[in-house]
């Protein structure tokens, strides 16, 4: 049976021989180098110990160094399976998604036609690039000139000019006995619809030609002399040679420069391309006129499993790259990744290699992001999240993205990135730095204890209140701390309690750190008593855990036990509001007071005042004793019954005299 021409090719593309091969093999981990396509193993076929298999994925070929045996995917099952040629196509072409060709009586018939389309393609280069050459083509040397391509790179990349007029090529064409229905076929010339003789594709345009991954020519890529040209670049039509969603420009080079190591870059323009490689980056590509296909990613990524994606540094360039990302998000392997070097602001490539040189090109692509960023970026540029409506469409729209990865490893690991970028984001927002700062802060590595903020200081008048006592800060640093613990000790609980602990004040920065891991790890609660050890220290952790008050909870003496700790902190988070509550109308109070005593000294009511504040400290000093009295709560969390008491008083008294004044 034949195949139809092109078929083997485009089975190659699709095929990976590392991914085949690795079926049957357990690659030498020392030797190997996945990344780059390098692997190593012992020989299936012969018998030996040592790792001398070796398999280019890049390139799709394997080589023994002991028994000398080669080949590629196909004849690699062919050997391992013990089948036909035939049959090994139609394994792998099953596995690869491709539908078996049927048997085709032509199929010589149309080889033959592709070499002929071929040789019209090389002929009609040759003219093009004597153009240039000739005095037609002044003013296109002078432009090229201007770009600061040298005659080497115009030689290399085999830069032609199609002079103005309708019918050059066609003549020169005919000339040498070819007829206008190959001219036809290669999409050189086009139908008239007026009657009249086919007529020139390209007029007064550089022409770049395209090659396919073997080096045949298939296409032309043109750009305008005249600025008011309508297509500032126009590309061959599809034909019999070219597909242009299946193919990249100058993608032989690039994959030959990215197999000796090079990164892959991945540019939007021809004129990009042939800057970066006159540069030294050699393995770069262009797509054809079109956005990124699926076609072409795959492509990428047998060249490289993580192309950088270079883009102009404007609008229209950062929306080429959010397109890229939502054909890429459905494609996603483990190893096989994007990252995006955007260029300085109004500039592409091209303009950056002529301006900066080499060295500034290499900046932008180490200071390249991964999908990751840019996904969020696209999320959030913009846009402000100061209201849980906002907050919550941003975790929608994020979650509808990431669901679109189908590998459950890599959408896992997508989640967890998002969430540190979402918790910097918002707790930037809390901290007063506004959307600036969020920006800022989502752009910073985060680190528990620099993450945390100091409160502000009591006013002056605050510290001078005779409401304000240490008893306030001691009993909200218990409630605080029986509820760090309960969590840490119960991790599975504390999705359940996100939004109150991230609202939580926490004074002590100890606890401040403890909150921000344990928000930081919700949904990897297997890590997060690590975590806590590594933020605050083990030491500190066991002492906070062993605290008196802390060890009589229920849930802390039997740790793990998710009903008892959701319990205990949904109670305490409560009393914890209530207690925020009693200081916001003690505060009230004592503004109504210093009112009153702006007008009249009540010398009585400041003596009543004062003598509960004094017993409210009392009460305080005597819960760190062992002679203190305690309530104890559902949960078996300590309330002090005398500062309750003297608490209740105070606030009684202040209502009573309120309500005379």
């Amino acid at each position: 049976m034949s195949l139809p021409p092109g078929f083997l090719d485009e089975l190659r593309n699709r095929t990976s021989l590392a991914q085949v091969a690795g079926r049957k093999l357990m690659w030498d981990a020392r030797k190997s180098n996945q990344g780059k396509g390098d692997l190593w193993s012992p020989c299936p076929f012969h018998h030996e110990k040592t790792a001398s298999f070796h398999v280019d994925d890049r390139k799709g070929y394997y080589y023994c160094f002991g028994c000398h045996a080669k080949g590629d995917a196909i004849s690699f099952v062919r050997e391992t399976e013990n089948v036909s040629f035939m049959e090994a196509i139609e394994i792998l072409a099953t596995e690869a998604g491709l539908e078996m060709p049927k048997a085709d009586p032509r199929a010589k018939e149309k080889a033959d036609r592709r070499t002929i389309l071929s040789d019209v393609m090389e002929q009609a280069i040759q003219f093009f690039r004597l153009q240039l050459k000739a005095g037609a083509g002044g003013d296109a040397r002078a432009y090229l000139n201007k770009r600061g391509l040298s005659q080497e790179a115009l030689d290399r990349f085999e830069i032609g000019f199609a002079p103005v007029g309708w019918e050059n090529l066609r003549e020169h064409l005919k000339a040498k006995g070819i007829s206008p229905d190959l001219m036809l076929a290669c999409g050189l010339v086009k139908a008239s619809d007026k009657g009249r003789a086919p007529y020139d594709v390209f007029r007064n345009r550089i022409m770049f030609p395209i090659r396919d991954a073997r080096g045949k020519a298939i296409a032309f890529g043109g750009r305008a002399m005249d600025p008011s040209d309508n297509a500032k670049y126009l590309n061959s039509p599809e034909t019999e040679l070219f597909d242009k969603s299946r193919n990249l420009y100058n993608m032989r080079a690039a994959r030959e420069a990215s197999g000796r190591g090079q990164p892959l870059i991945v540019a939007e323009g021809y004129m990009d391309v042939i800057a970066l490689s006159e540069a030294g980056f050699g393995a770069s590509v262009a797509p054809l006129g079109t956005a990124v296909t699926e076609p072409q990613m795959q492509l990428m990524w047998r060249m490289s499993t993580e192309p950088l994606i270079a883009l102009d540094g404007d609008k229209a360039g950062l929306r080429a790259a959010y397109r890229v990302i939502d054909l890429a998000l459905p494609l996603l392997e483990a190893g096989k990744g994007l990252r995006f070097a955007i260029m300085p602001e109004g500039k592409d490539p091209d303009d950056l290699v002529r301006s900066g040189g080499p060295e500034a090109v290499q900046k932008v692509l180490d200071d390249a992001m991964p999908m990751v960023r840019l996904l969020w970026q696209n999320e959030t540029e913009g846009k402000v999240f100061d209201s849980p409506e906002r907050k919550a469409a941003l975790d929608k729209q994020l979650r509808a993205r990431i669901a679109k990865i189908t590998d459950p490893h890599l959408r896992r690991h997508y989640g967890d990135e998002i969430k540190d970028l979402r918790f910097q984001l918002f707790r930037a927002g809390r901290s007063g730095g506004g959307q600036g700062g969020q920006a800022r802060q989502a752009k910073a590595k985060w680190s528990p204890r620099r993450d945390w903020k100091a409160p502000e200081p009591p006013t002056i008048g605050a510290k001078n209140s005779l409401l304000v006592s240490a008893g306030d800060n001691v009993e909200t640093a218990m409630r605080e701390t029986i509820i760090l613990a309960a969590v840490i000790t119960a991790p599975q609980v504390a999705g359940e309690f996100e939004g109150q602990l991230e609202m939580m004040p926490c004074h002590d920065p100890d606890h401040a750190v403890l909150r921000d891991v344990i928000l930081r790890n919700i949904g990897r609660e297997s890590e997060m008593r690590l975590q806590a050890e590594d933020a605050i220290g083990i030491e500190t952790l066991e002492t906070m855990l062993a605290a008196r008050h802390v060890a009589v909870v229920p849930c802390i003496r039997s740790p793990g036990n998710p009903e008892m700790a959701r319990m205990t902190v949904a109670e305490e988070l409560a009393k914890l509001e209530a207690l925020h509550g009693w200081h916001a109308e003690l505060a009230e109070a004592q503004e109504d007071l210093e009112a009153q005593l702006e007008d009249r000294a009540d010398e009585a009511l400041t003596w009543r005042l004062a003598e509960a504040a004094k017993v409210r400290a009392q009460a305080g000093r005597q819960s760190d004793e062992e002679s203190a009295e305690y309530d104890v709560g559902p949960n078996g969390a300590p309330i002090d019954r005398e500062e309750r008491s003297a608490f209740d008083s105070l606030l009684s008294t202040i209502r009573f005299d309120k309500g005379r004044g």
